[in-house]
């Protein structure tokens, strides 16, 4: 990736969570959790850091730490299609990584783990991140997806439900199989290929499943999913604030 192609970092932040109703405004410790994931985002190797909203309490508050922060419609269904309106001011070279806004412990080098890939491939379009699981229970959590890759790291399928199945073996022992990976929610993205992930519709795999990178790969867009070491740690309902340890 050439020095002169613009790497930015995209915080979708929505107030109007339906599980966690002003989510991104949670006190954390003296900090409210978008200024603790901008805070570690901007860490990064990032050229520019945005926080994307459509409320004006979190541009008034972003504005009050001193963060970046852009307005954008209420009618965006997804994060990635609040990302591409942000992008879309942006040349079509820029890479663009999405950060989830409940993550406030991300690791800058995490993303700069992400930027590494585009840097020596330049024929990846899209890539994520995963983490083997090494607990058991988490092979079994539907709240923790599962990825499977090809030889080339290129994901096969993103799931709920454990995979790969292993016949023969008790499912308590699958985790010393060492076979099950975790999907680590963080995307980047070449500009002009999130405009047109931003143009697909919902088909049957995201239906069923209710995960938006199967409407890419439905489409016939490939995901490189690259092994992370780095855990993260996201904040989905209140009960989650419980289990913060500094």
């Amino acid at each position: 990736m050439s020095k002169s192609i613009k790497k930015i970092g995209i915080i979708p932040a929505r107030f109007a969570s339906t599980r966690f109703p002003g989510k991104p405004l949670v006190n954390i410790h003296g900090k409210s959790m978008i200024q603790r994931v901008y805070e570690q985002v901007v860490q990064s190797d990032l050229d520019e850091v945005i926080v994307a909203t459509d409320d004006q309490r979190i541009i008034d508050h972003v504005n009050s730490f001193g963060g970046n922060v852009k307005m954008t419609s209420v009618n965006h269904l997804t994060g990635t299609d609040r990302c591409n309106e942000i992008a879309s001011q942006y040349p079509d070279e820029t890479v663009v990584i999405n950060i989830q806004g409940d993550e406030p412990f991300i690791h800058p080098n995490q993303i700069n783990e992400l930027l590494k890939v585009f840097n020596e491939d330049e024929s990846i379009e899209i890539a994520t991140q995963c983490k083997l699981i090494e607990q058991n229970d988490i092979i079994f959590d539907s709240n923790a997806i599962k990825v499977v890759r090809d030889k080339a790291n290129k994901a096969i399928y993103f799931s709920r439900n454990p995979i790969p199945f292993i016949r023969n073996l008790p499912p308590s022992d699958w985790s010393l199989q060492r076979k099950h990976y975790k999907h680590i929610g963080i995307y980047g993205y070449k500009k002009h290929i999130l405009e047109k992930l931003a143009q697909q519709t919902a088909g049957i795999l995201e239906t069923a499943e209710s995960l938006e990178q199967l409407r890419w790969m439905e489409n016939g867009f490939k995901i490189h999913v690259e092994e992370t070491q780095y855990e993260t740690f996201g904040i989905d309902v209140p009960e989650d604030l419980e289990k913060i340890v500094f």
